[in-house]
């Protein structure tokens, strides 16, 4: 894991006015990397990171030869495509620089102002693209308290099963239907055995649900047939988003016996564009313990830096907004809050359990980390949840009801780190909109 350095510094201020407002997502000490263009125009997608309520475009900054430095030149040289596979594969020390200089680039009083006024674009002008190119996708299942909740509604006596405090499960998902924020979708359709039948009929979801995630990005990948340990397990790893694992949840429960999620899951998948990276994270490590009773982690999920900080104190919200609601204006209404320090699973143990078999990460693949479900009801990180089974439907702000999520209806994700005394590291916003069935 990375250690705190002159990035971190929350006396930083930035030449980009924006940048120093106390509720940006995006301050000096953020700096995540994602790819846009221009809305409305035919230009090349190409690397930018976030800053205030502008974009650096790392183009413009190439072409400006503001960056000096050798090894942050040849990152940013990487990170100007339309992608961030060719930064992401160069490794924790490549992408330190860049975001070193970056950061140096753009400090209130840098020289480097007067060749980077012109680099800026205003995020609301700009078209988002998928940050990278993902080859595969892997959804874990990492809050007990989730685990426990959903259980409870179909296994009363045993929410539980008994390989969860062993073994962070996950599935393979589909990357090909990943989207970032703005994705709209159509109401999936499939096989739904409904209450009481023998028989399946194909028709549209009933129960559509979101489930709350983060989302981490490998960055530099491994040779098959061989293992990552925990204490290196991190520095595979680029950065976060938020992630929005849509479920068919009537689809799901015919479909899912005896194997995994399949159409209930693959219809889509919804990204923040903006991957903050570990290492602006670095200030919101708190250290990872077990609840006493339960086993500790075998050998290949346990290292001493691991117990010191792996978990990561990240506030989440979900926040749901209807058509009726965009016709009043009256703004969205809150649906819950909760945290990933509450995971029962960090990210280095999942990618380290996930190659301990040889099994081959690849530069961009990305792991879903399960829904993010606090332990208190309300913090239920889907509608399953708050609802209970869709038999106590959750009362919005403007009277509305929910159950399930509806047509018409937008659900957005965001998710910020604070403490008294740090910067706030934000992660936008990752929002998608359920459209009516074809």
């Amino acid at each position: 894991m990375t250690s705190l350095n002159e990035t971190h510094d929350p006396a930083l201020s930035s030449w980009v006015e924006s940048a120093n407002s106390a509720d940006t997502d995006f301050p000096i000490q953020n700096l995540p990397f994602g790819v846009f263009r221009r809305a409305g125009t035919t230009e090349a997608f190409r690397g930018g990171v976030a800053i205030g309520d502008q974009i650096l475009d790392l183009a413009a900054v190439r072409t400006a030869r503001a960056i000096r430095s050798t090894a942050a030149a040849n990152a940013l040289r990487a990170a100007s495509g339309a992608s961030l596979n060719a930064l992401m594969a160069m490794g924790p020390d490549a992408w330190s620089a860049l975001r070193l200089a970056l950061s140096r680039a753009l400090r209130a009083g840098s020289p480097a102002q007067v060749k980077l006024g012109g680099a800026l674009v205003a995020q609301r002008e700009a078209e988002m693209a998928r940050p990278a190119s993902v080859g595969d996708f892997t959804d874990f299942y990492t809050s007990i308290h989730h685990a426990t909740a959903v259980g409870r509604l179909f296994r009363p006596d045993n929410p539980l099963l008994p390989n969860y405090k062993w073994v962070p499960i996950a599935y393979h998902g589909r990357a090909s239907s990943i989207g970032t924020s703005g994705q709209r979708f159509a109401r999936p359709k499939g096989q739904i055995l409904p209450a009481g039948a023998n028989t399946p009929v194909y028709e549209a979801c009933k129960r559509l649900d979101y489930e709350l995630e983060l989302g981490a990005f490998v960055g530099i990948g491994n040779a098959l047939g061989t293992s990552v340990p925990m204490d290196k397990a991190e520095r595979h790893l680029f950065g976060l988003v938020l992630l929005n694992d849509w479920s068919a949840r009537d689809i799901q429960a015919w479909e899912y016996q005896p194997l995994g999620p399949f159409l209930a899951k693959s219809f889509a998948t919804t990204i923040s564009p903006w991957i903050v990276t570990m290492e602006a994270l670095q200030p919101y490590r708190a250290a990872w313990t077990r609840p006493d009773g339960d086993p500790q982690p075998l050998p290949h999920l346990d290292s001493p830096d691991n117990r010191a900080q792996g978990a990561i104190d990240i506030a989440l919200e979900v926040w749901i907004e209807s058509e009726r609601m965009r016709g009043e204006h009256s703004g969205p209404s809150l649906l819950s809050r909760s945290n990933f320090r509450d995971s029962y699973w960090t990210w280095a143990q999942m990618l380290a359990h996930h190659t301990s078999n040889g099994c081959n990460l690849a530069t961009g693949d990305l792991f879903g980390s399960g829904t993010q479900s606090g332990p208190r009801p309300e913090e239920g990180g889907a509608l399953l949840e708050l609802s209970k089974g869709g038999k106590e439907p959750v009362t919005l702000a403007n009277g509305e009801t929910r159950s399930f999520v509806e047509d018409g209806d937008t659900i957005t994700f965001r998710a910020a780190c604070m403490a008294p005394g740090r910067a706030r590291i934000g992660f936008g916003a990752c929002a998608g909109t359920v459209m009516p069935a074809l």
